[in-house]
């Protein structure tokens, strides 16, 4: 199978060698060499190139190196969220958690439900913040991962062609790099931001967003806006090491430890709830049903 292909593309490629590939996968070079061989043939490209100091990874390698990790990274999680499923109830609820996606939000509500509706499974499974994730979980929602906690609005929902429940508005914060002179600060007015370069989500991926960016750009312009297309670590790597200001909200305060989120003197908010699939199996619709029947009738402390 190709993920047995990818495996030992990969090891080789660690290892430099295929000698040495083949002695940590306890197999022949032979074996490996025939591997290697076989996916080369079905690309239609060389990976490496052979010479008596090892092995090299061509151009097309070197590309195909990334997506290889991420296909194995994703083969082995199905593996092991489909074991595990194959071992619950079916009232298993899976829900997705990354840095930027903290299930931790919620955590009276997820407590609570257990305790009322005791025959849901709450299985939480993480996941890494790629562009590639993002995508083939909010298409797919219902297959790995059954809810997604975040914020989202309706042009999210219509993009990635997923639902949303809102659960609360989540104030609209700003990330301030720990060495900046914002950061002594404890809140930050509009002003406070003048002269400074603020990093915004592209216009049309949220109208919160944009109605953010309208604002500063009618009523404050000495705030200059940059553009940038997808929340992950390396949004907030350049919020710290460029000197740069970024649009973030208050869960979001332990993503990066030289990033200080601070509240903002506006009345911008997000949507933050739950993303689930279009057609939701009736497990699924089941928990939400449970879910909004628990917060209509009790008030949780979200504190996005």
């Amino acid at each position: 199978m190709y993920h047995r292909q990818l495996k030992t593309f990969l090891l080789a490629a660690d290892c430099g060698s295929f000698n040495r590939a083949a002695e940590l996968s306890y197999v022949t070079p032979t074996a490996v060499i025939k591997q290697i061989n076989l996916l080369e043939s079905s690309l239609g490209t060389r990976l490496f190139e052979r010479s008596h100091r090892g092995l090299i990874l061509t151009s097309a390698g070197r590309s195909f190196y990334d997506d290889a990790a991420y296909m194995m990274r994703y083969w082995e999680d199905s593996v092991l969220r489909a074991r595990s499923a194959a071992c619950a109830d079916g009232r298993l609820i899976r829900i997705g958690t990354s840095p930027l996606t903290p299930a931790q939000v919620f955590s009276a509500l997820w407590a609570e439900i257990e305790q009322v509706h005791p025959a849901f499974r709450l299985r939480f499974v993480p996941f890494e913040n790629t562009p590639e994730n993002a995508r083939e979980i909010l298409l797919h929602l219902g297959r790995n991962i059954d809810i997604v906690p975040a914020l989202f609005d309706d042009t999210l929902c219509t993009v990635r062609h997923c639902r949303g429940y809102e659960l609360v508005r989540a104030p609209i914060c700003c990330g301030v790099p720990v060495r900046h002179p914002l950061a002594r600060k404890d809140a930050l007015d509009v002003s406070d931001l003048y002269g400074e370069c603020l990093m915004l989500m592209h216009r049309g991926w949220s109208a919160h967003v944009d109605a953010l960016r309208d604002d500063l750009t009618a009523h404050h312009p000495e705030i200059r806006i940059e553009d940038f297309h997808f929340y992950s670590l390396d949004a907030f790597n350049r919020c710290a090491h460029e000197g740069k200001l970024l649009m973030t909200v208050g869960s979001w305060r332990d993503v990066h430890p030289l990033v200080k989120v601070l509240p903002v003197a506006w009345r911008h908010t997000f949507p933050c709830g739950l993303m689930y699939a279009m057609n939701p199996t009736g497990v699924v619709s089941d928990f939400l049903k449970a879910v909004r029947r628990l917060v209509r009738e009790r008030k949780f402390l979200f504190q996005p």
